[in-house]
């Protein structure tokens, strides 16, 4: 298998360049498994990406949280793949659930960037999940399958895709999907793989957990034998990220 772990940290909307310096610092000081045990992407806000690349550890790599579907140009406010290229930004966050939810991105918006970014050389790391009433009224399924289907429809070469499955009533509400639960789907969102893209795509492809992911919670997580990481919200501006990363020792004793 030799999935490696992966954890990455959406700063979101936060932070100043006081904090943002404060973060690095403590994310350069923290004791955490090599390369070669964990791979470690943090994602700050666009006005900070430069000023975290600057100092952050080589170990550890830097991710916009969103670009632009398609080439620059009469696009305000936007941020296109080619621009963070140029910055030698090596990661994107595409198809968050705040984006989908909060400014509409469909599924086929979501896919189209995410292929656009692949294209231009950028590593994606592609978000699925549902909501609470989706999950009460059993679609889970359904509706991270048809996320998923609108990006394999337009992605042929998977090797700069990590998939984050974030279930949208677990994102900062403190709720986590237990273990279990987390596992199930990330079990079926890699069926669905084997089935709709390849056995191999679905064999190395890293399926990671987003949701109120802490230092308490994460080790029980990491065990699960189809989560390959985690992408990490709010504990990700503070200290227990470093516990968190720690976490991907867990994978390689399990």
């Amino acid at each position: 298998m030799g999935r490696k772990f992966f954890v990455g940290g959406n700063w979101k909307c936060n932070g100043t360049s006081e904090e943002v310096k404060k973060i690095v610092s403590t994310l350069n000081e923290g004791d955490v498994p090599s390369e070669d045990v964990v791979e470690v992407v943090v994602s700050p806000p666009f006005v900070f990406l430069t000023l975290v690349k600057s100092l952050l550890r080589p170990d550890f790599h830097v991710a916009a949280q969103n670009c632009w579907v398609k080439k620059g140009g009469a696009f305000t406010g936007e941020v296109s793949a080619e621009m963070l290229v140029n910055l030698g930004i090596p990661w994107v966050i595409l198809g968050h659930s705040e984006r989908r939810a909060l400014l509409n991105e469909s599924n086929e918006f979501v896919g189209d960037k995410v292929a656009y970014a692949l294209s231009r050389g950028l590593k994606v790391i592609a978000c699925v999940g549902e909501t609470l009433e989706q999950r009460e009224s059993g679609c889970t399924m359904d509706v991270v399958a048809a996320q998923t289907k609108a990006i394999a429809e337009r992605v042929s070469d998977w090797t700069n895709v990590v998939l984050a499955y974030e279930p949208v009533w677990a994102i900062g509400t403190g709720k986590v999907a237990s273990p279990a639960q987390a596992q199930e789907v990330h079990f079926e969102l890699r069926k669905w793989l084997q089935a709709n893209t390849s056995p191999e795509v679905a064999a190395t492809t890293r399926i990671i957990y987003g949701g109120s992911v802490s230092g308490g919670n994460c080790k029980e997580l990491a065990t699960q034998p189809d989560v390959d990481g985690f992408l990490v919200g709010g504990a990700s501006l503070k200290p227990e990220f470093i516990d968190i990363i720690k976490a991907a020792t867990m994978k390689k004793n399990a």
